[in-house]
């Protein structure tokens, strides 16, 4: 018999577990990343409509854009490398085809900033932090304060995406609707697209390697600005 063990860096994994928790003041709760105009349309209308939204935006939307930003923020926060730094908060800033999407991405990067300075103060993110006031996403701002604290990139790659994803079953749950079960049977059903979203993440080498192509994602967002009644901000 063989035996396995393993070991855990517990403050690592106590900001992980912090700072991806739905109780951290991000603010992320309160968007839908475009869903709630597709419910509205009648494109997603049930558990697998859902999942496949959510693999389409891990696969080829945000989610391939934030988890290749967030792996080379990590390599330049580590690395000590505060212009390549400064570059990735700037270039993430402008990858957003929408002024919802970019909102999105830019309130809960501020308050990640605001919350993590203040609770798990490191004195480089602090100064990286403070020259791009209003202007962080989320992904970066993450990436880089686990690149600071030396956190294992895979890990953290790989926990920031899920969270992505558990926020869009979560209002998805709320806006199709869906019961607690259907939404934790979808919560699993995307563990392979995570694991494909995380891989290609750390494939990204250089920000001349991001892109996306969710051009329905982007049209869902464009016309849940002008919805008549809405429950999110995205």
């Amino acid at each position: 018999m063989t035996t396995i063990t393993t070991s855990t860096d517990l403050g690592a994994l106590a900001r992980l577990l912090a700072w991806l928790s739905p109780a951290y003041p991000t603010g992320a709760f309160s968007y839908s990343h475009g869903l709630e105009m597709a419910v509205e349309e009648g494109a997603v209308t049930d558990r697998a409509g859902l999942v496949a939204y959510a693999e389409a935006a891990l696969a080829h939307g945000a989610g391939a854009v934030d988890g290749g930003l967030l792996a080379l923020s990590w390599r330049a926060a580590a690395a000590g490398d505060a212009a390549t730094l400064d570059e990735l908060a700037e270039l993430a800033a402008a990858l957003r085809g929408t002024a919802e999407l970019a909102l999105e991405a830019t309130q809960p990067g501020g308050a990640f900033a605001i919350a993590t300075n203040a609770a798990w103060p490191h004195a480089d993110f602090r100064a990286f932090t403070l020259r791009h006031p209003g202007r962080l996403t989320h992904a970066v701002a993450y990436g880089a304060a686990a690149g600071f604290h030396g956190m294992p990139l895979r890990e953290s790659c790989f926990g920031w995406l899920a969270a992505f994803a558990a926020n869009l079953v979560s209002a998805g749950v709320r806006l199709v609707p869906l019961g607690q079960t259907d939404g934790q049977i979808a919560t699993a059903a995307l563990l392979p697209a995570l694991a494909a979203a995380t891989d290609a993440a750390l494939a990204v080498t250089s920000a001349e390697d991001i892109g996306s192509a969710s051009p329905i994602i982007d049209l869902f967002s464009l016309r849940h600005e002008t919805q008549y009644t809405r429950l999110f901000r995205s």
